[in-house]
């Protein structure tokens, strides 16, 4: 199954510029899902994110993680689509090198274990065939708002 950008904004609740990723090339709802993000230097972030030597934040690649991770979840419980997926951890997290403009980032999702509502992936960020980012999110479909809501 494959997902385009209109189809990903009727599951997640995110928003430019906040939302990391264009489109799903592979999905498997409840397993594992292949995540794209094009990377374009009209991006806010690169402004300061080297001025004259721009670079992703390593902490927007882990949200794009963390988006992909909540497709996977938000697939397999159509009910909660657009509903909130809470990150609730981020494990063994490593960068390899730099993303920068021009690239497009691959992500691939694949859920390890569901427990007591908290999910688990394995997560591989790509750009062209090359590991650029591996780590492990933790996340879980909130169940009710958050207090204050």
């Amino acid at each position: 199954m494959t997902l385009d950008i209109h189809a990903i904004m009727r599951l997640l609740p995110h928003r430019y510029p906040f939302l990391m990723i264009d489109r799903v090339e592979e999905l498997e709802p409840g397993v594992s899902a292949v995540g794209v993000k094009c990377v374009s230097v009209n991006e806010p972030h690169f402004a300061g994110h080297f001025p004259g030597q721009p670079i992703m934040p390593g902490v927007l690649i882990a949200e794009a993680f963390a988006q992909v991770a909540a497709v996977v979840a938000l697939a397999a419980h159509p009910e909660a689509a657009g509903g909130k997926v809470y990150l609730m951890g981020l494990d063994e997290l490593r960068f390899r090198r730099p993303v920068m403009p021009g690239d497009t980032l691959r992500l691939k999702v694949v859920k390890e274990a569901e427990k007591m509502r908290v999910w688990r992936f394995d997560c591989r960020a790509e750009v062209d065939g090359q590991r650029v980012a591996t780590g492990k999110v933790l996340a879980t479909i909130a169940a009710d708002p958050p207090p204050g809501a």
